[in-house]
């Protein structure tokens, strides 16, 4: 995906001016101040600018979100449930460091097969992180957990992991 990160979706219409709940997960409350767009994935790698009007925060995971030509309950119904996208740029400044989005576009390096590939995507679960990355064109879904997880360089973006032995060989079959 071209330099666009997936911070979420619209989870529901608030008010009667086509207003939006954005869910993210960018891993602090953020009113998203300075980000003059964001992108919604209406079809498959189909990423549409909308402008964004007003933000404010809800809480520590859901912003208020009110997009520009988006005004009414109806027009705002059509884009309930897709995915939210950030430019590259307007992400690296919205993410909490700590949390594991912020991952995206790191280089997994594993202790016994050594460098696996970069991160394409988070998949945040109620008991895990999966990181997907492509092996000889195959998605892998790694675990980052307390147990696979040595440390993350964050400034040569680098993420260090230990696997449990035939994991990767799974995937690859």
């Amino acid at each position: 995906m071209n330099n666009y990160f997936s911070i979420g979706k619209l989870v529901a219409v608030f008010g009667l001016q086509g207003e939006f709940i954005l869910k993210h997960s960018l891993g602090k409350r953020t009113s998203l101040q300075g980000v003059e767009a964001l992108f919604v994935e209406e079809r498959k790698n189909s990423f549409i600018p909308y402008f964004v009007q007003k933000t404010s925060i809800k809480d520590h995971e859901h912003v208020f979100v009110k997009f520009e030509g988006i005004d009414n309950k109806e027009d705002a119904r059509r884009l309930l449930q897709m995915g939210v996208y950030m430019e590259e740029a307007d992400f690296k400044k919205q993410t909490a460091s700590s949390a594991p989005l912020s991952l995206l576009g790191f280089t997994v390096h594993d202790q016994q097969l050594g460098i696996l590939g970069v991160i394409e995507e988070i998949i945040e679960m109620p008991m895990q992180v999966l990181a997907k990355i492509v092996i000889s064109e195959k998605e892998v879904l790694l675990p980052l957990n307390e147990q696979s997880l040595v440390k993350v360089d964050k400034k040569l973006q680098i993420v260090h992991v230990d696997l449990p032995e035939g994991l990767v060989d799974i995937y690859l079959a």
